[in-house]
């Protein structure tokens, strides 16, 4: 008999919150765990402790026969599991039932349920849960009745929608979560090596449609001779021998790439949802097998494909959809005997919509070249230089980590210039914090030094700016200007030696830096210098503001 499952301990962790929340009364919860975390091996974990009947709700025929095998191992002849799908009836002694939620009609349910007691109720990729028909099966099983005696358990990589719909209209809570990162640094996913390779399709003209882009226009825009010959050859000469899924727009897209591959003398087929079930079987098969290096494809790998040696993904499909590109991606971070990592191709084109990249899927910026680098390596190195140099402005435009590196160390903040409005309102020597905001240094009567900050919160709606006195929070105000003016007006009750203070040819600025300046200018990263005191204090509340803004929105001040 073969062996049972050996949980890792985040998989542990995710079934404890799952009886966690079933305590507290919970009845509809959602677990987010990335692409190739064992999201089936927990679930099975979980009907085989139910006490009474399993259901498991799945989208794709290969989801379905993947999540038969994994509990049939997990209860290892306990319990009887069945499929309910297309012609094929769930035995009517079978504990547990994996179903296909779109054969799932009202009559169908109904016989299904027919003298079963449900105990739990899963539901796989579950991001579909909000779509009209799938919340009808729920509400026909009884998962949203406040006396129901099942729990629901949602299972997902991704908790985004398409349609812009919030899972919140099914799911109570989110109860557990673990990232990507997280699972590649403790060596449960593999590493993924990014490259960008910049294309000359123009994408200005594309439009939106929900939370993605307009399909028909991007068709037409990246399905074009030029960019699927740069597409294959940035294959042939990055993945090499590398196992590879190359994620496409259309049909007509995975035809015309595949075919293009194939004239570089790279074995490459396709696949997509119309084709018939023994023509994708086959396809399938001879990817696996080696027989085909390259597997183009529209939808249907997105989810539910389970082939641990694909180690290169090539997205020469452009999204706005973080979700629909961490699934992309996931299809290659599974852990494989001889794999060390997985290559990501980004093909970016020419666009001034906010597309994901492999950089900004793990908070870094979407123009960023990783040139081969382990993203979560390069995710740390950025980190620390957004820390150790906070008032570089990272606009990355298809540059490395190094190349920021430099620019970052030859950075001088007291070259950043203050907002135009702002001189053409006030006389007075404001600084630039960079995104942070803009700062005042002036001397009251008894020459003791204060600082006006105006700081830029952020916020969309209400008030976004907020004026501090020596790091007291005084006003907010909607704009800018508003603000500056309000801090000249309140000058003016400090006296008029404070408002000849505030001028860019006051006298004091131009002493020397104290020693304490100096000494905290030394212990910046990198080390700072200054000739007078003023450029010591602009230095120094650089540094100071400008971290507080990158490390948190809402900081207090």
């Amino acid at each position: 008999m073969t062996a049972k499952f050996e949980l890792r301990p985040y998989q542990k962790e995710a079934i404890q919150a799952v009886f966690d929340a079933r305590e507290q009364g919970m009845q509809r919860a959602l677990v987010c765990l990335p692409t190739g975390a064992g999201k089936t091996v927990i679930f099975s974990e979980l009907a085989q402790r139910a006490q009474h009947d399993v259901l498991v709700l799945a989208h794709r025929e290969e989801l379905l026969h993947q999540a038969k095998d994994k509990l049939e191992r997990a209860l290892q002849g306990r319990a009887k599991v069945s499929i309910e799908q297309g012609e094929h009836r769930a035995d009517p002694d079978a504990r547990v039932v994996v179903c296909s939620i779109r054969s799932l009609s009202q009559e169908r349910l109904a016989r299904l349920m027919y003298g079963r007691r449900l105990d739990l109720l899963i539901y796989d990729e579950c991001h579909h849960a909000a779509a009209e028909d799938n919340t009808r099966v729920l509400r026909q099983i009884g998962a949203f009745e406040q006396d129901w005696p099942g729990m629901l358990v949602g299972f997902t990589a991704t908790t985004s929608r398409g349609d812009g719909k919030g899972l919140d209209t099914v799911f109570q809570e989110i109860i557990y979560d673990r990232d990507v990162t997280h699972l590649i640094q403790n060596g449960y996913l593999c590493k993924l090596r990014g490259y960008r390779i910049a294309t000359e399709a123009d994408l200005v003209r594309v439009g939106v449609s929900g939370a993605d882009l307009n399909l028909e226009a991007l068709a037409e825009a990246v399905d074009i001779e030029q960019r699927n010959a740069l597409v294959a050859r940035s294959i042939q000469e990055l993945a090499r021998e590398r196992r590879t899924i190359a994620f496409c727009v259309t049909v007509s897209h995975a035809k015309n790439l595949s075919r293009a591959l194939n004239q570089l003398g790279v074995p490459a087929g396709y696949v997509h949802g119309e084709m018939k079930r023994e023509d994708r079987v086959r396809v399938l098969a001879a990817f696996r097998s080696g027989e085909l290096h390259v597997l183009t494809n529209v939808g249907v790998l997105t989810e539910g494909f389970d082939d641990p040696g694909v180690s290169c993904i090539a997205m020469a499909r452009p999204t706005r959809n973080s979700g629909l590109y961490t699934q992309c991606v996931g299809r290659g971070t599974r852990l494989f005997p001889g794999k060390e990592d997985c290559l990501v191709l980004d093909f970016v084109d020419l666009s001034d919509l906010s597309l994901v990249t492999l950089p900004s899927l793990f908070g870094m910026p979407k123009k960023m070249d990783l040139d081969g680098e382990e993203v979560t390596e390069a995710m740390g190195r950025f980190q620390q230089m957004s820390f150790d140099y906070p008032t570089f402005e990272f606009e990355a435009e298809g540059i490395t980590l190094t190349e920021i590196q430099l620019r970052a160390q030859h950075f001088d903040p007291l070259t950043l210039h203050v907002d135009p409005e702002v001189r053409a309102v006030s006389p007075h020597d404001w600084i630039s914090l960079g995104q942070a905001g803009i700062a005042l240094h002036f001397m009251d009567r008894h020459d003791t030094l204060h600082e006006y900050l105006v700081l830029d919160t952020r916020a969309s709606q209400g008030k976004r700016w907020r004026v501090h006195l020596d790091q007291e929070q005084v006003a907010e105000f909607s704009k800018l200007v508003e603000a500056v003016e309000a801090v000249s007006y309140e000058l003016q009750r400090w006296g008029k030696h404070a408002l000849a203070s505030a001028m860019p040819d006051a006298r004091w600025r131009r002493a020397k830096p104290t020693d304490a300046q100096r000494a905290k200018l030394s212990a910046l990263r990198p080390p700072r210098t200054a000739q007078h005191y003023a450029d010591a204090l602009r230095l120094l509340a650089h540094a100071r503001y400008a971290r507080r803004v990158k490390w948190g929105a809402r900081a207090t001040w």
